[in-house]
């Protein structure tokens, strides 16, 4: 059975365009994976991405999954309350073109609906512009968190492009 999904492509192209939300309190921190450690995001992809059909990397191997992490184009961030897993962000790095994408991002389900996926995309759109970079971008879809375009329009982000899927 085939489903109609749109896909919106968003853009902010100046860390004065965000409109930040502050951290919901000090028990929470924002961490860069460092060293890299694949199982983390393997954990999110498959944790976060079982609600809104992230399917394309479940046959990854072990290895692609290492040698994906291990680009120095991709940045992986996790959020914490204090010693939980929350959420995290991969980017990738487009430096040449002076841009970075928002590869992935989400918050666990036991975390959602409580703003921190306000303050976790405020962090993201941050942590990006700290490189000297002249746009931020990603793509959400309707089969994304009911909240995800919302969400990086509240952030500042436009669209500069729509699309509909057939999948």
């Amino acid at each position: 059975m085939s489903k109609q999904v749109r896909r919106n492509y968003l853009e902010i192209k100046s860390l004065k365009d965000l409109k930040e939300v502050n951290k919901p309190s000090n028990d929470y921190f924002l961490k860069l994976v460092d060293p890299i450690n694949f199982q983390l995001n393997k954990f999110f992809y498959k944790n976060i991405g079982k609600n809104h059909n992230w399917v394309d990397r479940l046959i990854w191997s072990e290895e692609k999954w290492i040698n994906y992490v291990s680009s120095k184009k991709v940045r992986t961030y996790i959020l914490k309350n204090k010693d939980d897993l929350v959420g995290f962000f991969e980017l990738m790095l487009h430096l040449e073109n002076y841009e970075i994408e928002i590869a992935y991002f989400g918050i666990l389900k036991e975390y959602q609906n409580k703003k921190l996926g306000s303050y976790l995309l405020s962090e993201a759109i941050k942590k990006c512009f700290e490189n000297n970079i002249k746009r931020v971008w990603l793509h959400t879809c309707t089969l994304d968190h009911k909240n995800a375009l919302g969400n990086y329009l509240s952030r500042g982000m436009k669209i500069f492009k729509t699309e509909t899927l057939i999948i």
